[in-house]
């Protein structure tokens, strides 16, 4: 996804307006419970924070798919900074197990 796609659905789902790098819709309700959601990154915004942070785009995408996947699962950072600090720990975790998996 291109960043002027993502800000719009910013701007319509959050009310920010402005590119963001991951959106997560939660989609799982009680007809589908199994089904988690969507997570769509903006390739754009990945790519620069890719570089600034000095890794690849790959594992900028990585980073945000995991980030997004745990929205999805009920993860909030913005709630509190107790939460914040839960999702980075699990972020790092799942970052991890990932890692020792593919190796």
């Amino acid at each position: 996804m291109t960043d002027p796609t993502i800000h719009a659905l910013n701007r319509q789902y959050r009310g920010k307006d402005k590119p963001t790098d991951v959106l997560s819709f939660p989609l799982a309700d009680e007809v589908q419970p199994t089904l988690l959601g969507d997570v769509v990154i903006s390739v754009d915004t990945a790519a620069r924070q890719a570089q600034r942070r000095h890794h690849s785009l790959a594992e900028e995408l990585r980073i945000l798919l995991i980030h997004g996947i745990l929205h999805v699962l009920g993860y909030d950072h913005e709630v509190s900074r107790s939460e914040a600090i839960r999702m980075h720990r699990k972020e790092r975790e799942v970052g991890q197990m990932l890692i020792r998996t593919v190796s």
